[in-house]
């Protein structure tokens, strides 16, 4: 008897109900999984050690796993030694860095994704008719870095927000080209686009825009959800570009709270006492196992209804290096 009353007082009585909504597409977008596997496949065929030049995508558990498999990160050249196999990042790299390796007669594999690259292009094609290029982009960013180091210093201006297109003053008789980073903030970046266009109405832009598949995707399946949500949780680092839009993105779209996590370890269970319905996403960087921890994580403390909201499907894959075929 008495063991049948300390069952009853250790008893949490029922979990609270709550909707989650997951957001689709979310996590890996193909230039991401590209790049992961540019390491896996080098380190095949390889062995390890294998440098990588920058985070290869910005996400930590990615990073972390790639380590213990024997990839070294390192954000210079001049820390891989000679005679070593390198590898440049999703994000791409200054025409200096594959010109430095040829120099010291490093083997190298670039994992920059084909639509940064397509950036890249855009650029030099641009430079070449006698544009001054507009980059809108986030200063410092790894992608706008490279893209920046495809043209000599001072070809092209980064304008980040729209007070600076505002502000803008190019040099007089100038004729003007934008190009963007691939991972903005879609409505963001139209605002900046609008004003430029209304500034300086010749303004040459990009025959499709640079601003990627996989981002506006997530954003547009993100406000989809948003706006039924009391929280909405963003899994991804918080160097990566793409997955910080997805939270302001979520927040403009109607969510009363959204929050950038690294994995479920990150959420604040106490904060959500009394939330009926969350949603979930993920960065283009984010593996989707962490979403599968952050679902059984909420499985402990809610009895857990899911629903999938789907805006689109992605089939796109992107080749690997021809070196790394069949490995």
């Amino acid at each position: 008897m008495q063991e049948m009353q300390t069952t009853h007082e250790n008893d949490p009585g029922p979990k609270p109900a709550l909707t989650l909504l997951l957001a689709a597409p979310r996590g890996f977008c193909a230039g991401v999984d590209r790049a992961i596997r540019i390491v896996e496949l080098a380190l095949e065929k390889y062995g390890k050690p294998i440098y990588v030049r920058h985070e290869i995508v910005h996400n930590r558990f990615v990073v972390e796993r790639l380590e213990k498999m024997g990839a070294l990160f390192i954000e210079e050249l001049d820390e891989a030694p000679d005679g070593a196999r390198v590898i440049f990042s999703a994000h791409g790299v200054p025409k200096s860095v594959p010109a430095e390796a040829k120099r010291r007669q490093l083997f190298y594999l670039d994992a920059t994704c084909p639509l940064v690259s397509k950036v890249h292009v855009d650029a030099e094609r641009h430079h070449a008719a006698g544009h001054t290029i507009i980059l809108i982009g986030h200063q410092g960013h790894p992608e706008v870095i490279g893209t920046m180091g495809q043209l000599p210093a001072g070809a092209v201006i980064l304008v980040e927000t729209v007070a600076d297109a505002e502000e803008l003053l190019p040099a007089k008789g100038a004729t003007l080209a934008y190009i963007t980073q691939t991972t903005l903030s879609v409505d963001d970046t139209a605002e900046i686009v609008s004003v430029l266009k209304r500034r300086f109405p010749g303004i040459a832009g990009p025959r499709k825009q640079d601003i990627c598949y996989a981002t506006t995707n997530r954003q547009e399946a993100i406000k989809s959800v948003a706006p039924r949500c009391d929280v909405v949780f963003v899994i991804g680092s918080a160097n990566s570009s793409n997955s910080m839009r997805l939270v302001e993105v979520a927040r403009r779209a109607g969510a009363r709270r959204a929050e950038l996590i690294e994995n479920a370890g990150a959420i604040d269970w106490k904060m959500l006492q009394g939330i009926k319905t969350a949603g979930l996403s993920a960065g283009a960087s984010a593996p989707e196992v962490l979403v599968e921890q952050v679902i059984s994580a909420f499985t402990t403390y809610f009895d857990l209804h899911i629903e999938n909201v789907t805006v689109t499907r992605e089939d796109i894959e992107f080749r690997i290096p021809r070196v790394l075929a069949g490995v």
